[in-house]
C-alpha cells in the first residue's frame, strides 16, 4: 500500500482463514527515498513517457521491497495484492490511475499479483474509491464507524444494511504540505499546530468549499487539493506556518465531527487509523467536540496497516469470486470484484481459466 501522504510503502503479511477472519503475521513500512518522494509528488506534471517509465520502475521497486521483506519474514506467499500509488483520480472523467505495474512486481518476485483494483468500478460509473469499506464491513464490524486519517480523511459506516463511505477532507496531504514549509516531514503529535493560532478568515474559507456540500458518494484526489484547497493556504502564506497548521487541523476536526453527527447513527466507538491517528492534537480536538465517542487508535498495527490488510482482503475476495467493491459506497451501477490478475497458473485459479477457454472454443466467435 502506498498512500497520498507519501510516507512510504506499507507491506502487510496476512493469512486469511475466511473473508471475516485474518492474522497479521508481520508488517513493515519502507520510507521512500527523497528521489522517489519527489518523483511521485510531481509525476502528475510529467510527460506520458516519464509516466510510463515510472509505472514500470515503481513496480520493480515494489517487487524489490517485497523480496527484502520476505527475506526478513520468510513464509509461503500465495499472492501479492498491490494498491499501487495514485497519480490521477478524476472519476467524473472516467479516470483513475495507480502506478506500480503488477507485471513488473511479478517479474521481480515470481509471485502472482492482483493489482489495479479501482478502474473496473470507475468503468461502471463509480468513484473507484474508497475501497477499504468492504474490509470495514467484514473485518471491523464491531465498530460503529471506521475513520481513516491518511492523506485524505474518510469515513465508513453501516446504515439500513448498506455500507456508506466517502472522503471527508484533506488530512495529512495538507498537514504534511505545511510541515514541509517548516523543514520537517510531518508535525509530530500535532505540536506545531497546538502552538499556533486559528486564522478565522482562513477557516471560514475552508469551511465553505463546495465539495463539503456535495452528497455521497464522493471522493477527493490530489488534483482537487491543488485546485481548491492549496489556493486558500497560499492566500494566507504570510502568516506563521504554525497558525496555518492550527487552522487546518481545526478544519479537519470540524469536518470529521460534523460528518459523524450528520450520519444519524448512534456512535459510541470509532476505529481510527492512518498516520493522522498518531496526531494527538487532532484526536484531542475530535474528542473535545464529541466527548461521548471513543476514537479508538489503541492497536498500533491496525492503525498503521489497516489499509494494507484490507487490500490483501480485496485480493482474497477477488480470487474467490466474491464482491470486493460496493456500489453503495462508490455509486457504481453494480457491485463488482475488481483487480487484474498476473502470473497465476490455472491450478491457482481453480481451473477457471481452462473452463473459460473451453467455453469460448465451444461458441461461434
Amino acid at each position: 500500500m502506498s498512500g497520498t501522504s507519501l510516507d512510504g510503502l506499507d507491506i502487510a503479511y496476512c493469512e486469511f482463514i475466511d473473508s471475516r477472519h485474518f492474522e497479521l503475521i508481520a508488517a513493515e513500512t519502507y520510507p521512500y527515498s527523497s528521489k522517489w518522494h519527489d518523483r511521485l509528488a510531481n509525476l502528475h506534471l510529467a510527460t506520458a513517457e516519464e509516466y510510463a517509465i515510472a509505472d514500470e520502475e515503481l513496480g520493480r521497486y515494489f517487487g524489490t521491497m517485497v523480496n527484502r521483506f520476505m527475506g526478513d519474514h520468510p513464509g509461503q506467499v500465495d499472492c501479492i495484492a498491490s494498491h499501487g500509488h495514485t497519480i490521477f483520480h478524476q472519476p467524473e472523467r472516467g479516470m483513475t490511475a495507480q502506478i506500480g505495474d503488477g507485471n513488473a512486481i511479478h517479474a521481480v518476485t515470481g509471485i502472482p499479483v492482483v493489482y489495479d483494483f479501482r478502474r473496473l468500478d470507475v468503468a461502471l460509473g463509480g468513484q473507484g474509491a474508497p475501497l477499504v469499506p468492504i474490509g470495514d464491513k467484514l473485518l471491523f464490524s464491531s465498530y460503529d464507524c471506521c475513520l481513516n486519517l491518511g492523506g485524505i480523511a474518510n469515513l465508513s459506516f453501516e446504515t439500513d444494511n448498506n455500507r456508506i463511505a466517502f472522503d471527508i477532507s484533506p488530512c495529512n496531504m495538507a498537514l504534511n504540505y505545511l510541515a514541509s514549509k517548516m523543514g520537517i516531514a510531518y508535525d509530530k503529535d500535532g505540536e506545531a499546530a497546538r502552538n499556533g493560532e486559528v486564522v478565522m478568515p482562513m477557516l471560514s474559507m475552508l469551511e465553505t468549499l463546495e465539495y463539503y456540500q456535495l452528497p455521497a458518494p464522493k471522493t477527493l484526489g490530489k488534483e482537487w487539493f491543488e485546485q481548491n484547497f492549496l489556493p486558500v493556504l497560499k492566500l494566507y502564506e504570510s502568516r506563521p506556518v504554525a497558525d496555518l497548521m492550527r487552522t487546518v487541523t481545526e478544519h479537519i476536526a470540524l469536518r470529521i465531527t460534523s460528518e459523524i453527527k450528520k450520519s444519524g447513527k448512534t456512535v459510541s466507538k470509532v476505529l481510527t487509523t492512518g498516520g493522522g491517528a498518531n496526531n494527538r492534537f487532532l484526536t484531542e480536538l475530535m474528542s473535545k467536540a464529541l466527548p461521548e465517542i471513543e476514537f479508538d487508535c489503541s492497536n498500533p498495527k491496525i492503525v498503521d496497516y489497516k489499509e494494507a490488510i484490507i487490500f490483501a482482503l480485496l485480493a482474497y475476495l477477488r480470487l474467490n469470486g466474491m464482491t470486493n467493491t460496493l456500489a453503495s459506497v462508490t455509486g457504481a451501477s453494480r457491485d463488482s470484484s475488481g483487480g487484474v490478475l498476473c502470473g497465476f497458473s490455472n491450478k491457482q485459479l481453480g481451473g477457471n481459466a481452462i473452463s473459460m477457454e473451453q467455453s469460448l472454443l465451444s461458441r461461434d466467435v
